[in-house]
């Protein structure tokens, strides 16, 4: 029997994404690595409020996830102002599929939405400004809608692809406007989550990462870890710093795929 693939995104997309395997053939083990929360730290209010006074002077709307999509139009401030899915009216820009889908299911016109091209080798914030650069002016304004930062900070950290897309926009003369809606928290080991650890030790398996941040989280969570832990599983990162961050944690065996669905089951396939 081939290995159960770990699942370690957040809820809900934990479950979409395990579903999506096991209609494929796939054998899954679910394992969140990360929460997500509405943002209530007072720093990410007052940088949203601050947003919105500029609405609807937006060149554009850059969400950078699919909790980015769903925290954004769900919060309270945002209601407020009237800002509805329905009637946006403004270009929507969207790193990867994932993010695309959510903006189609929030209710966006899809002719709105700008991404990466579909066989982009990565769906990223590099990828999206060539299919997006030519709309920017100088004295335009870019949302970008995101999560806060640890402590509730509201710029990105440097180095991240939010920071990039940033001197990107200033280069062109135009400005980012960040919109911290979500907080991102390590999960609760309580004795539900340790009992599901320990299933996805019992046997090799392979450890599907789409974020640097749940490989941290694993670290810190299986600290202090016993020699040679993660020798006898694989570990399958969806990007090249991802990949870096598990070879840190001990796997010995990293393979890169790109995120999409069908890119990821030809890389489980190739492992059986």
């Amino acid at each position: 029997m081939a290995a159960p693939v770990v699942i370690t995104r957040p809820e809900p997309d934990n479950q979409r994404w395990a579903a999506q395997l096991q209609a494929l053939g796939h054998r899954t083990l679910s394992l969140p690595l990360m929460q997500i929360a509405p943002s209530t730290h007072p720093q990410a209010l007052q940088a949203l409020t601050e947003a919105l006074a500029h609405w609807p002077h937006y060149r554009a709307l850059m969400f950078v996830s699919t909790n980015a999509v769903r925290y954004f139009f769900a919060h309270p401030l945002v209601q407020a102002a009237g800002i509805a899915p329905a009637t946006l009216a403004v270009r929507c820009w969207s790193p990867g599929p994932g993010t695309s889908h959510a903006l189609r299911a929030a209710g966006i016109a899809p002719a709105l939405i700008d991404a990466p091209a579909a066989q982009a080798a990565q769906f990223e914030s590099e990828t999206l400004w060539q299919q997006v650069a030519g709309q920017v002016q100088p004295g335009d304004r870019v949302l970008i809608v995101r999560g806060a930062e640890p402590g509730g900070g509201t710029q990105p950290a440097q180095g991240s692809g939010r920071a990039w897309l940033a001197q990107q926009l200033a280069a062109r003369g135009a400005q980012a406007v960040f919109a911290p809606v979500y907080e991102r928290h390590p999960p609760s080991a309580n004795a539900a989550w340790q009992a599901q650890l320990q299933a996805c030790l019992a046997q090799p398996a392979r450890w599907l990462f789409s974020s640097s941040e749940c490989v941290l989280n694993l670290q810190q969570l299986c600290t202090p870890a016993l020699p040679g832990l993660w020798q006898a599983h694989t570990a399958l990162a969806t990007h090249p710093r991802i990949a870096q961050q598990a070879r840190t944690l001990g796997f010995a065996d990293v393979i890169e795929s790109r995120p999409a669905l069908d890119d990821l089951h030809r890389c489980i396939q190739s492992l059986a």
